[in-house]
């Protein structure tokens, strides 16, 4: 089976694309408002947002259909570990140093991407279950 059709994982996918939008959206747009109370520069939120707003999109867009390829639900689970990985390194590197808020807005939004990994290889290994039956 080489492509997945499962209204689970197009619900993780949708809510994946809503939070990257409310995110992207306050990124892009309110980074300079947001500075002071997560000690994140603009200069770093606002392409972070600007690019989120785009993938949200295309996340909405995925959501939409009916069956996704293994390889783009592979593509995204590794693209949200990833995600996850840099975001705890952008702290853990001292590359960044939010306040407290700022703090659990990096470390919340990386378990977020972690949990949205998990659920899309949960939804990969469920189709695999499924073909093998």
């Amino acid at each position: 089976m080489t492509e997945i059709r499962s209204n689970f994982l197009r619900t993780v996918i949708a809510l994946d694309a809503a939070a990257c939008g409310v995110m992207g959206a306050a990124f892009a747009f309110d980074a300079g408002w947001l500075a002071e109370p997560l000690g994140l520069s603009p200069a770093l939120m606002q392409p972070v947002g600007l690019f989120l707003l785009p993938y949200a999109a295309v996340l909405a867009w995925l959501a939409s259909r009916p069956a996704l390829p293994r390889l783009v639900v592979w593509t995204l689970v590794g693209f949200n570990v990833l995600w996850a990985a840099e975001s705890i390194g952008l702290v853990a590197l001292g590359w960044v140093q939010p306040t407290t808020l700022g703090l659990a807005v990096v470390v919340g939004q990386a378990v977020a991407a972690l949990v949205v990994a998990e659920l899309q290889y949960l939804a990969l290994r469920r189709a695999r279950q499924a073909a093998v039956a």
